[in-house]
């Protein structure tokens, strides 16, 4: 605790700051522009608007939000299709509470909810199989989005639902992997990125070990850190360090949980039930094997297979979501933002979702 409250003293956090902004004016010196660098984790986003680090380092730091926020990740097509899996008969729709408001071509599950459909919020996904187990004569089925950091709990839940012989339970998979749609981001060229801050709670499962490839294929640093306002300067001042030495390093700067092999129980239930697939990306179309879905041996638990769905192309908007995730804009470009978009009425995932970059900015950010 004592490390902790360190982690999050102000006068600590303002010389950080202090130490930053001298580094980034060395880095403008020397390359005659502002270091750009993306923080990959929804949670990060939120910590950085939160403590005022954004806007503190404003015109010193180009601070880019990533694509790490689940909720706000998940294409259209899957939104509208969860949807309309609710819409079934004598059906059980469980699902994280960020999913409930998140706007579909015609309504969200909310408004599913109120019209009448049983759509459950649950904190794990195992508690849907406890529902599993108490409604036998229901069809259960568990909308499964999330990175690294929950889909074993996903596995684990297929697991818990095998071993109790469950006929009636089913997850519909949505699931993301942060290395290729960091591949995808830096593959396209549309972000002129030089590091970035690594996703803490990701990380865990992963290990840091697992992005090397930054370093080997891309030559670019980047620093795991916590959510702490002392943690995100000190990676930020790192990484600024090894810019101005023209160094590329993977530095592991949350040693209290994060190892270099990674958690390695959770990456043997990968391993056991799951397998890469070509998952669709809001924004970004499909990256080829950047999800994962239920091995074939697990087919009965797979709700894309036992349950048919029909949709459409998705109600065109004026939201820019897809472009805000990619590191293209910020969320005051567009032309919803505070206007027609506000977290009470909320057009795009990214207003929704308590890790979405919109929802940072209205709360922490917005001017007037």
């Amino acid at each position: 605790m004592e490390v902790m409250d360190l982690y999050s003293d102000s006068g600590l956090a303002q010389r950080s700051v202090d130490a930053v902004i001298q580094l980034a004016i060395q880095f403008k010196e020397k390359y005659g522009r502002l270091p750009v660098l993306m923080e990959v984790c929804g949670s990060h986003t939120m910590a950085l608007a939160k403590t005022g680090i954004k806007t503190r380092l404003k015109g010193h730091v180009q601070l880019i939000a990533g694509p790490g926020c689940p909720v706000c990740v998940t294409d259209q097509k899957s939104i509208d299709a969860m949807i309309q899996l609710s819409e079934g008969e004598n059906r059980i729709l469980c699902t994280f509470g960020d999913m409930m408001r998140v706007p579909g071509s015609k309504y969200t599950l909310m408004k599913a909810k109120t019209d009448g459909r049983d759509i459950r919020v649950v904190y794990s996904p195992l508690d849907s199989v406890k529902i599993a187990e108490e409604n036998p004569n229901k069809e259960v089925i568990f909308l499964g989005i999330g990175f690294e950091t929950t889909i074993p709990i996903l596995a684990l839940a297929v697991r818990e639902a095998e071993r109790k012989k469950l006929t009636n339970y089913s997850v519909w998979m949505t699931t993301k992997l942060v290395e290729p749609v960091i591949r995808a981001l830096l593959d396209s060229g549309e972000v002129k990125l030089d590091g970035f801050l690594l996703p803490g709670h990701v990380s865990i499962v992963l290990g840091s070990n697992s992005y090397q490839y930054l370093v080997e294929d891309y030559h670019l640093p980047g620093i795991i850190t916590g959510f702490e306002p002392v943690q995100l300067l000190s990676s930020i001042y790192k990484i600024l360090q090894l810019l101005l030495e023209n160094k590329a390093e993977i530095i592991n700067d949350y040693t209290f949980v994060v190892t270099n092999e990674g958690n390695l129980v959770a990456q043997s239930l990968l391993k056991e039930y799951l397998e890469p697939f070509d998952e669709e990306w809001r924004g970004m179309s499909a990256i080829p094997k950047s999800g994962l879905v239920l091995k074939e041996k697990y087919a009965q638990f797979d709700a894309k297979k036992r349950f048919k769905v029909s949709i459409g192309e998705p109600r065109k908007t004026k939201c820019r979501c897809g472009e805000i995730i990619r590191g293209l804009i910020t969320p005051e470009e567009c032309v919803l933002f505070n206007k027609g978009c506000t977290p009470v009425n909320p057009i795009g995932p990214c207003m929704v979702s308590t890790e979405g970059t919109c929802a940072a900015h209205y709360r922490y950010m917005r001017e007037g």
